[in-house]
C-alpha cells in the first residue's frame, strides 16, 4: 500500500513537472510569436512611412520646381508708370498669381550690358528693351493648357505688348513629374498590398496558436466579444510597439539623409513628419485590428473537431 502512494506521489510529480515544461515550452512559443508580430509590423511600417515621406518630397519638390517657371509680361512703350502699377497691383489679386517682379527696362539694360560684356545701348542709340513683369505661378496652374490659356488672356490686355513663356520647358516638366507620380502610387500600391498581406499573416499565425483557448471559452458561455475583446486589445498594443520601433527606424534614415542632402530640409518639415507619423499610428491601429477581428471570428465560427486542420 506504501508502495503504491509512494508511486502515485512520483507520478503525480512527473505530470506536474511536464504540465510545467510544456506551459514552459507554450509560453516560449507565445513569445516568439508576438516578437515576430511586432517585428513584421516595424519592419512593414518602416516601408510605408519612407514611401510616405518619398510621396510627399516628391510633391514638394516637382511643386517648387513648377513655382520657378515664369509667364513674362513685355509691355507698350506707351504705358505709363500710374497704368503699370494698377496692372501690377491687378496681377497680385489674380488666383494664379504666386509672386510678380516689375524689371524696369534702363534696369534690364545693364543686365544684358554686363552680360554681353559691352554697352549696345551706346551703339544702337537707343534701348530697344521694354519695361516687362515676371508673374510666378502657383504650382496648381502650371500645366501646358492652364498657361496657354493665361497667355491668350493677357495677349488681349491692351497695356501688354507681349506674352512670353518656355512652352516646351513646361510640357517637359509636367509630362515627367505625372510620370513619376504614376510610378510612385504603382510601388507604394504595391508594397501596401505586401504590408496588408505580411501583418495579417502575422497576427493569423498568433492567434492560431490560442485557437483552443477560444474554443473553450466560447464552450463554457463566453460572447464573441468578450473572447475577441482582449485579442484585440493585445494585437492593438503590438501594432503601437511596432509603430514605435519603426519610428526609431525612420528617425535614423531621415536625419542621415538629411546631413548628406540639407536641401530637402527633412528635420525642419514638420508638417511632412506629422503627415508620417499620423499615417504609421493609423495604419499600425486599422491592420491590426482588423485582422485581429477577422481572424477570431474565423476561430470562433469553426467546429471543436476542425481546429485540428
Amino acid at each position: 500500500m506504501k508502495f503504491l502512494s509512494a508511486n502515485l506521489y512520483l507520478a503525480s510529480i512527473d505530470v506536474l513537472i511536464m504540465s510545467s515544461k510544456f506551459e514552459s515550452y507554450q509560453n516560449r512559443r507565445l513569445r516568439s510569436s508576438y516578437f515576430s508580430v511586432v517585428i513584421s509590423i516595424a519592419l512593414v511600417l518602416f516601408m510605408v512611412g519612407f514611401l510616405g515621406l518619398v510621396l510627399l518630397k516628391s510633391s514638394q519638390v516637382a511643386n517648387h520646381f513648377k513655382e520657378e517657371i515664369v509667364i513674362t509680361l513685355f509691355l507698350k512703350n506707351e504705358t505709363s508708370k500710374e497704368q503699370i502699377k494698377n496692372l501690377r497691383n491687378s496681377l497680385k489679386k489674380e488666383e494664379f498669381t504666386s509672386n510678380i517682379v516689375f524689371i524696369d527696362k534702363e534696369e534690364a539694360a545693364k543686365f544684358y550690358a554686363k552680360d554681353l560684356g559691352e554697352d549696345f545701348i551706346a551703339y544702337l542709340g537707343t534701348n530697344p528693351l521694354k519695361n516687362s513683369i515676371d508673374i510666378y505661378l502657383k504650382p496648381d496652374f502650371v500645366t501646358p493648357l492652364k498657361m496657354e490659356q493665361i497667355s491668350k488672356k493677357f495677349q488681349k490686355n491692351s497695356f501688354v505688348f507681349e506674352v512670353s513663356y518656355d512652352k516646351t520647358l513646361v510640357t517637359f516638366l509636367t509630362q515627367n513629374i505625372q510620370k513619376v507620380s504614376f510610378w510612385l502610387f504603382i510601388i507604394s500600391s504595391f508594397f501596401g498590398l505586401i504590408a496588408l498581406i505580411l501583418i495579417n499573416s502575422s497576427i493569423r499565425l498568433s492567434i492560431y496558436s490560442k485557437r483552443f483557448n477560444i474554443k473553450t471559452m466560447q464552450m463554457v458561455g463566453a460572447t464573441k466579444r468578450f473572447i475577441r475583446k482582449p485579442f484585440l486589445w493585445r494585437s492593438v498594443k503590438l501594432g503601437f510597439l511596432g509603430a514605435f520601433i519603426s519610428f526609431l527606424g525612420l528617425g535614423i534614415v531621415i536625419y542621415y539623409i538629411d546631413k548628406k542632402i540639407p536641401t530637402l530640409e527633412l528635420l525642419s518639415d514638420y508638417s511632412v513628419m506629422i503627415y508620417i507619423s499620423s499615417g504609421i499610428v493609423i495604419v499600425a491601429f486599422i491592420i491590426s485590428w482588423l485582422s485581429t477581428f477577422f481572424a477570431t471570428q474565423r476561430f470562433l465560427n469553426l467546429q471543436t473537431e476542425e481546429l485540428y486542420y
